[in-house]
């Protein structure tokens, strides 16, 4: 009988003396592939993103006159101009307002349409679609319509004339105008938010209602205790989106009150336009959409750090 070598070699093998190793390794064709694949998205964020962003604080150190031709360097003169501003704490009480207003009415009214369009009642499949309707319509076109319906002859008022009310003049009271443009932008996207919160309501296990059903919790217990806590994340989710959005309003305001009355409805992003492009302060603009991104950025990292606190499985 022969003998047979049972002697293991080593476990791995690596290259032949001599050999150079391959550089096109499975290894590094997969991370050339994701390269490709996330160029596109890098390039677009690098151009219309970062550039734009450098571009704004270079400008804000100057002052640009289009009309003359000239672009001089005026160093921190248009941060000094924005302490001294009179107008800016106006401004800026007023985007507080609006931003206030659209997040609890919008968030508050597309909870309460989500809450009662998952009871699967009768005509739900209408009422979402009526409701959602206005998200895909234009913006310009909406903001018109709400405009005439507004005026102090318009649709609004007439009806409120039919059963013997004298409707004030909405866009040009001082304590109506604001109130008119947050309820058209709630009316214009509380259908986005809605369909988020009707998503996450039904994906919310229906075994925990019938348990806390037989703990004898209340309806209203079960929505606090249940419902809230397993939704958090799109609560969050709808929240920033809302309140970035709010920060960003301009349409509405340039089509339904111009600012007016005063600065009643004079938000930043209005007063920026008007810096820039009515009167011509392209410097000072800049220096303005510094401010709001200086804000955005702090609400939503103020938000995205409070999760921890309130949204489920965070921690």
């Amino acid at each position: 009988m022969t003998q047979t070598d049972t002697r293991v070699g080593p476990a791995t093998a690596g290259p032949a003396p001599g050999r150079a190793r391959p550089f096109w390794t499975t290894r590094r064709r997969d991370q050339l592939t994701g390269y490709l694949f996330i160029t596109p998205q890098l390039l677009g964020s690098a151009v219309f993103v970062i550039l734009p962003l450098v571009l704004v604080v270079w400008y804000s150190l100057h002052e640009w006159n289009v009309l003359a031709g000239t672009f001089d360097f005026v160093g921190t003169d248009n941060y000094q101009a924005l302490a001294d501003d009179p107008n800016l704490g106006a401004v800026l009480r007023s985007t507080g307002l609006f931003s206030v207003g659209l997040v609890v009415f919008n968030l508050g009214l597309a909870l309460l349409l989500a809450v009662l369009l998952n009871q699967r009642l009768r005509g739900t499949i209408l009422f979402r679609t009526l409701f959602f309707s206005p998200v895909v319509v234009s913006l310009v076109a909406w903001t018109i319509v709400w405009g005439f319906l507004l005026q102090d002859n318009g649709g609004l008022n007439s009806l409120l004339d039919t059963v013997g009310v004298d409707g004030p003049n909405w866009l040009r009271g001082e304590g109506t105008a604001m109130l008119s443009v947050i309820v058209v932008q709630v009316f214009k996207n509380v259908g986005l938010n809605m369909v988020l919160f009707l998503a996450a309501l039904q994906g919310v296990p229906a075994d925990l209602y019938e348990a806390a059903e037989v703990d004898g919790a209340s309806r209203l217990r079960q929505f606090w205790r249940i419902t809230v806590p397993l939704i958090s994340p799109t609560i969050l989710l709808t929240s920033i989106i809302t309140v970035v959005g709010s920060l960003q309003v301009f349409a509405q305001i340039a089509v339904l009150t111009q600012g007016g009355p005063g600065t009643s409805t004079t938000v930043l992003v209005y007063y920026l336009y008007q810096q820039a492009f009515q009167f011509h302060h392209f410097g000072y603009g800049a220096t303005l959409s510094i401010v709001l991104f200086g804000i955005v950025l702090a609400l939503t990292v103020l938000q995205w750090q409070m999760r921890k606190r309130w949204v489920f499985h965070e921690s």
